[in-house]
């Protein structure tokens, strides 16, 4: 990484792909589309997502080019600072709006 750090650490992603998957029989290239963006985390977990308040560390928010009309698929995850790990919660398609 340009900044001198080592990327992060990324935990639980692939099991809440798979669930998602499972429930929502998306078509393959808006798997692709979410897998992609999951892999990304590994160098910027900040990148296009907000901090919900409810809870510390606690991080969400759409996943860029998964809007199908009406719905887009989100995800839902924990950022650790100090060990530089994010582990997802929750992947979700979700009704506009977000």
């Amino acid at each position: 990484m340009s900044d001198g750090q080592p990327a992060w650490t990324l935990h639980d992603f692939e099991m809440h792909l798979d669930v998602w998957i499972q429930s929502e029989e998306p078509s393959q290239d808006l798997v692709c589309v979410v897998a992609a963006w999951m892999v990304g985390r590994v160098d910027d977990p900040y990148q296009g997502v907000q901090r919900e308040n409810s809870m510390p560390n606690l991080w969400f928010g759409p996943i860029p080019g998964t809007d199908q009309f009406e719905t887009v698929v989100t995800c839902s995850y924990f950022i650790e600072e100090s060990t530089r790990s994010v582990k997802c919660v929750a992947v979700a398609t979700l009704n506009r709006p977000v």
